[in-house]
């Protein structure tokens, strides 16, 4: 059998400044295990261009979602508000402490965690929201935020998709008690694993430090607070490797760069298939006014399952990888364990077997925009 040649692939990582320069730099400090100088040059960046408290790299977004139900202080029992359509780290980071997961449904023009079905959720135990920002497009955080503060209860951004996306001209990820973000390699920015938990209640970050640090206040001792540093707390080695946030300060330094080219690749699909997605019933993302997204992501949604899994399968013989995305988390095995069932969110499941994403990277040429765009006009929905 002839293996169809991949010409457009989904995703692909690539050097786009000083990655390689600043890798050999890290060697040659002597210092390539965590919280080296170009980690803290990572951290401090962050702050300064998002405007919060505290940045503290991690090994990953999972970790940091970990950390970040660390410091909320979860108990058994607890309750932990999450959406449907998401990762499922989002969901994991908390049941690992003990926390139930709680579903909530999407919005069917955003994607993201539908806050007028947030209320009907809360009760006594109720820990924590997490809205997740799909595709870099802000949630609803003046809803959110009030709801929360009004019930007491914590807001933990999942931004895994949204650096230098906005909401109403603020930052995502500066709005909960904190939020964490991905440097995965199909992020606009990464580092091939990597994360950071963003924090803005200054009370969390001694502790997060600890935390970050196994369980010690190392952090303090290299700071010359401590003359020795010893078991604080309970804790694990979350600390990416310096090597890895010596490749993402290259990228970070290249954001305008980054985000021009990903912007270019988006309004470009946007302006070549509006009117053809127009013609069959196919919607394009939406993003509100007061929204200012990362362009992290382009989507179709198409009109059906069998319409999705043919236009992908018709895609892939072109040598065009497109994907679908997250299958609902309520209707998994383990959700079901928690008390998901099919009834919960239907806007989840119809999105999930509707959704297909399109490659974007930031070496993707207007060649290949123009090769995508091309075929996929001239998709046969007869099929």
């Amino acid at each position: 059998m002839n293996k169809t040649t991949i010409r457009v692939p989904f995703n692909k990582p690539s050097i786009i400044g000083n990655e390689i320069n600043y890798i050999i730099e890290a060697i040659q400090n002597g210092h390539i295990s965590g919280d080296g100088e170009f980690t803290k040059s990572c951290q401090t960046l962050l702050e300064k261009q998002l405007e919060v408290k505290k940045v503290l790299l991690t090994t990953s977004c999972t970790h940091a979602l970990e950390m970040a139900a660390l410091l909320i202080g979860l108990k058994p029992g607890d309750e932990v508000i999450v959406p449907s359509f998401t990762f499922v780290s989002t969901v994991n980071a908390f049941v690992l402490h003990g926390a139930k997961p709680v579903f909530i449904d999407i919005r069917p023009d955003t994607l993201n965690l539908d806050e007028s079905c947030l209320e009907k959720l809360i009760n006594r135990k109720t820990k924590a929201i997490v809205p997740v920002h799909y595709a870099g497009i802000g949630c609803e955080m003046d809803a959110i935020m009030n709801i929360a503060s009004s019930n007491g209860i914590a807001v933990i951004e999942d931004n895994a998709h949204g650096l230098y996306g906005k909401y109403r001209g603020r930052s995502l990820g500066s709005f909960g008690c904190m939020a964490t973000q991905s440097f995965h390699e199909t992020k606009n920015f990464y580092c091939g694993e990597g994360g950071a938990l963003l924090i803005n209640d200054p009370s969390l970050i001694e502790r997060a430090e600890i935390i970050r640090e196994k369980g010690t206040d190392r952090s303090r001792f290299f700071r010359g607070q401590v003359d020795r540093y010893t078991w604080r707390d309970i804790g694990s080695s979350y600390l990416p490797s310096d090597i890895l946030a010596a490749f993402l300060l290259a990228q970070l330094e290249e954001k305008n760069k980054v985000q021009h080219t990903r912007k270019f690749i988006w309004e470009y699909y946007f302006d070549h298939l509006c009117e053809w997605a127009e013609s069959y019933g196919v919607k394009l993302p939406f993003v509100p006014a007061h929204c200012e997204q990362s362009y992290h992501m382009f989507y179709l949604l198409v009109p059906s399952y069998e319409a999705r899994q043919a236009l992908i399968s018709y895609l892939r013989k072109l040598g065009i990888y497109s994907v679908f995305h997250y299958l609902p988390l309520h209707l998994s095995a383990k959700g079901r364990e928690h008390g998901g069932n099919e009834f919960d969110c239907p806007v989840s499941l119809d999105i999930s077997e509707r959704i297909l994403r399109l490659p974007l990277y930031n070496d993707l040429t207007e060649d290949n925009l123009s090769y995508v765009v091309n075929s996929i006009r001239k998709f046969d929905w007869r099929y």
